[in-house]
């Protein structure tokens, strides 16, 4: 983030992006979708001027450099998301029982979990993420990096358990690449 002389900060945005004003709620669409973004703050204002979107803070000080430079991280996220995609992978670690993992619909299923005899099911919250399963690889995309990666956190929520040594039983789905950088 650069803030210009006159304490403004400014994104390009590239070409086959969209972005328009609603209120506070600024709104992109691209290639690969749209996506919305409701961005309130008293002592900063969100303009769109010449292909750029403009940030002006009323006073600059750091907290309002600090909230421009977070403004302008979800921007850039919101124009990644709709030119390229967000993309997050998991992988299914099964050691001890042969689990099934499957999406149906707007669930995720996963049978024979450790054992388990009955089905653990998560409801998938937004209609916008994607969900694919490749053999031991969980695929998560969408436009919104937000709900790609709470969708992501959720289904490896889903399989955790607390009360044992994930040293010795590794059973679960963890997330392995968060946008195409791999978690260490």
């Amino acid at each position: 983030m650069r803030i210009t002389k006159d304490n403004t900060v400014e994104i390009e945005i590239p070409e086959g992006v969209e972005f328009s004003l609603d209120g506070h709620t600024i709104i992109a669409k691209g290639p690969k979708g749209e996506t919305k973004r409701n961005i309130y703050d008293p002592d900063i204002s969100v303009e769109l001027a010449q292909g750029k979107v403009v940030l002006k803070p009323k006073r600059l000080k750091k907290p309002q450099k600090k909230r421009m430079g977070t403004i302008a991280a979800h921007i850039k996220n919101m124009i990644k998301g709709v030119t390229q995609g967000i993309l997050y992978k998991l992988k299914i670690c099964s050691g001890h029982f042969p689990m099934s993992v499957q999406v149906r619909g707007q669930e995720f299923v996963v049978s024979n979990f450790i054992g388990e005899k009955f089905p653990r099911v998560l409801k998938l919250k937004y209609d916008d993420v994607k969900v694919e399963v490749n053999g031991d690889i969980v695929e998560v995309s969408g436009v919104d990096k937000e709900r790609v990666a709470q969708t992501a956190a959720d289904i490896e929520m889903l399989l955790k358990r607390t009360e044992y040594d994930k040293r010795i039983y590794q059973d679960g789905i963890y997330i392995i690449e968060k946008d195409g950088k791999p978690v260490k």
